[in-house]
């Protein structure tokens, strides 16, 4: 990967300076012959030189990278008749009649300390005593939310159905036939010649991963819009055994989804919210502790459920230092860039007792949007990157109103951000995703315009006075 990486930078490096290359010998040679040669040679060089720059430049153009712009998003807000506080998760688990009271006080010790707050939600399957799960309740799930963010997002830019020409889907556990894209698809009315992706198995680390697949789209696709959809299924993933891995899911993932629409027509820079810069993905696969550490699987009764290992933490970090290592050179300032040099020189070749340098992200962005996973996920993040409480902030407080709405949450975050008044033009966003396989991916933005909370609607405007939450 990373010499496919090196490969187009220096495709990129000979694009960007092919006109250099070009102009530096023209210039000699125009000095070196040009008195020595007659008026008809100079107008049949000048000619030939005239549509070799024509031709070179219209390369350089047509071969560089398309931008990419985010037009707008939207968040699915449930209605509140879906809201379930910690006390009722708890008549609800005990009412089911399957969790033993040893392992009913494990679920409310893990509610406790969640970061969870009384108001997130839950699909009415779950919520109805007794619970309903089948596939027709996590269709309904699947269509109330999917539908939900992309009927706000539709309404919020503008575009018609008929001009997106892509479509991507990341939902992680549930992938019926149809699938979820065909289900969209189908409710809309999409385009016959739609390219669209259905991406299934990916966890909570799916929403970078979507936008690159887009990105990469949008690149061979010329005046296109791409539509991605973030989503996690609830009602058939709810774990009834009395295996502590897997009960830990039930305390943390909650109802949620977001539209995104990206766009790569130059004329919706005017209007779009943000540019993407950057999408790093990174696969710790290739080791078994890293592969296994989230893990659906069957519990010694025949129940489904989804394990979390101990090691998930640690395990999280490794993905998080491999993912900035291939980041790092893409967005520190060059001053910070010419310091970490040094000290590594000083300290492998010089041999010179300097401490490590300590990557100071702060410089590199102004907004973090974390995946909001569990509080302890947020807490090992603030500390390894350095967080104050203000930019760990949309992470925490995502947490506490929604849960973990798997690989949503970055974009809960971002609204969050925006609804606070916080997102200037010019200001970058680092969104994290964290999960299994075990993945970390990154999608770098930068913002187009300031966004004026008074002209937004977003999941957040009507109550984001009572944030934060201590």
């Amino acid at each position: 990967m990373l010499d496919q990486k090196n490969q187009k930078a220096q495709s990129g490096y000979l694009l960007s300076n092919a006109m250099y290359l070009f102009i530096i010998p023209l210039v000699v040679y125009v000095f070196t012959y040009l008195p020595a040669l007659s008026t008809q040679d100079i107008l049949h060089n000048f000619t030939l030189c005239s549509c070799l720059s024509v031709y070179l430049a219209t390369f350089y153009f047509k071969s560089r990278p398309r931008s990419v712009y985010l037009v707008d998003l939207a968040c699915y807000k449930p209605d509140p008749a879906l809201m379930c506080s910690k006390d009722w998760f708890m008549e609800i688990s005990r009412q089911i009649g399957t969790f033993t009271e040893e392992k009913l006080m494990f679920q409310h010790k893990i509610l406790e300390r969640s970061g969870l707050g009384q108001k997130t939600h839950l699909p009415p399957a779950v919520l109805r005593v007794p619970p309903n799960p089948c596939v027709a309740e996590a269709r309904k799930e699947a269509e109330e939310v999917m539908f939900g963010a992309i009927d706000e997002l539709l309404e919020k830019t503008g575009v018609r159905v008929k001009d997106i020409g892509i479509l991507v889907v990341n939902c992680s556990l549930f992938n019926p036939t149809p699938s979820l894209s065909s289900m969209i698809v189908n409710h809309y009315k999409l385009r016959g010649n739609i390219k669209s992706y259905n991406l299934g198995g990916m966890g909570c680390s799916a929403g970078p991963i979507s936008i690159d697949l887009a990105k990469q789209l949008l690149q061979v696709n010329p005046n296109s819009y791409a539509l991605v959809v973030s989503t996690e299924n609830i009602t058939l993933n709810w774990y009834t055994g009395n295996n502590n891995s897997m009960l830990v899911t039930n305390c943390l993932f909650r109802m949620g989804g977001a539209a995104i629409l990206l766009s790569n027509i130059s004329s919706d820079r005017r209007r779009s919210k943000y540019q993407l810069l950057h999408t790093v993905r990174t696969h710790k696969g290739a080791d078994d502790e890293s592969y296994g550490c989230v893990f659906q699987q069957e519990d010694d009764n025949k129940k489904i459920g989804v394990s979390l290992s101990k090691d998930l933490m640690a395990i999280a970090g490794e993905a998080l230092k491999a993912n900035v290592t291939i980041l790092v050179p893409l967005i520190l300032p060059m001053s910070q860039k010419l310091k970490c040099f040094a000290i590594l020189v000083a300290r492998k070749f010089l041999k010179m007792k300097v401490k490590p340098y300590r990557l100071d992200f702060t410089l590199a962005f102004e907004h973090f949007c974390i995946h909001a996973g569990g509080r302890a996920v947020l807490n090992t993040m603030k500390k390894n990157l350095k967080l104050s409480d203000w930019q760990i902030e949309p992470s925490k407080m995502t947490l506490y109103r929604f849960g973990n709405t798997s690989s949503s949450s970055v974009w809960y975050e971002l609204a969050y951000s925006e609804a606070k008044g916080r997102i200037n033009k010019g200001d970058r966003v680092w969104q994290i995703g964290l999960g299994s396989g075990f993945k970390c991916n990154s999608a770098v933005w930068r913002a187009l315009r300031t966004v004026n909370p008074a002209n937004e609607k977003n999941p957040w405007m009507d109550e984001i006075h009572e944030f934060p939450i201590n």
